[in-house]
C-alpha cells in the first residue's frame, strides 16, 4: 500500500530523484507536519544488529529514487534482504542501504550487471575481473549479507555459507560502516556515502510513518485501483 503511494505521488508530482544523495520526496500534503531532523536508532551505522525499516519502505525508499525499476522485484529483493539478515544477525537497514549504493539503486552501470545477481559488488576489481555470479536474487543477498557479517563479527554463520570470498575477510575488522572505507571499497568517503543514504532512508520512512499517523495515506485504496 505504501510504494503504491508513495512511486504515484512521486511521479505524478514529477519528482524522481536523479542521485542517491538527495533528501527523499515527500507528497505535498504533508506540510502540515513539522520539519525536524529523523530520528536515529542508537545503533545508526553499525553492521551487527536489528534494522527497524519493513520491507515495503525499504522497496518504496528505492523506488522514489529509481522509479524505472521493477516494483514486484524490488519488493521481493527487499524480503529477501530482511529474512537474510536476520538469520545472520546482520543490521537488514544497513546492508539494503549498501545495495543501493553498490548498484547505483539498481541502475547499475559499472562491471556488474543485473543478471549476476552480485548486489554488492563482491570480486568486481576490473574489466578482467567484474564479479561473481550468482545463480538467483536470494543467493546473491545472502552472499551479501555473510560478506558483511564476516566484517562485523568473530561468530559462525548461521547458514550453509554461498559467499566465496568470505574467507579472505578480517573478522570482526569492522563493526560500523566506517570500517568499511578502505578496506571493502576503496573510496576514501565510501563510509560518508552510506552514512547519507542512511540518514535519508531514515528521514523518509520517518515520514511515511508519520504520514500513516495523521490519515495522510488515506488514498491509498483508490490510488492502487487506479493502477
Amino acid at each position: 500500500m505504501v510504494i503504491a503511494a508513495a512511486v504515484l505521488l512521486s511521479s505524478c508530482a514529477g519528482l524522481s530523484r536523479e542521485k542517491a544523495g538527495l533528501s527523499p520526496v515527500i507528497p505535498e500534503n504533508t506540510a502540515e507536519l513539522p520539519p525536524e531532523t529523523p530520528e536515529l536508532p542508537e545503533s545508526f551505522g553499525y553492521i551487527m544488529g536489528n534494522g527497524i525499516v519493513e520491507p515495503e519502505k525499504l522497496a518504496a525508499f528505492l523506488l522514489q529514487v529509481n522509479d524505472q525499476a521493477d516494483r514486484d522485484f524490488v519488493l521481493s529483493l527487499a524480503d529477501y534482504y530482511l529474512e537474510e539478515a536476520v538469520a545472520e544477525g546482520v543490521n537488514h537497514d544497513v546492508a539494503f542501504v549498501q545495495m543501493c549504493l553498490e548498484t547505483g539503486f539498481l541502475r547499475y552501470g559499472g562491471l556488474v550487471t543485473p543478471d549476476m545477481n552480485n548486489f554488492c559488488g563482491l570480486g568486481a576489481i576490473g574489466p578482467g575481473e567484474p564479479g561473481l555470479i550468482f545463480p538467483d536474487p536470494r543467493t546473491g543477498v545472502r552472499a551479501h549479507i555473510q560478506h558483511l557479517q564476516a566484517y562485523a563479527s568473530v561468530e559462525p554463520l548461521k547458514q550453509e555459507l554461498v559467499d566465496p570470498r568470505y574467507r579472505y575477510v578480517k573478522r570482526g575488522s569492522a563493526p560500523s560502516i566506517h570500517g568499511l572505507t578502505g578496506t571493502w571499497a576503496a573510496d576514501r568517503e565510501y563510509d560518508v556515502k552510506l552514512a547519507r543514504i542512511l540518514r535519508n532512508l531514515y528521514e523518509f520512512y520517518e515520514h511515511l510513518t508519520k504520514a500513516d499517523n495523521y490519515g495522510i495515506l488515506s488514498i491509498v485504496p483508490l490510488l492502487e485501483a487506479a493502477l
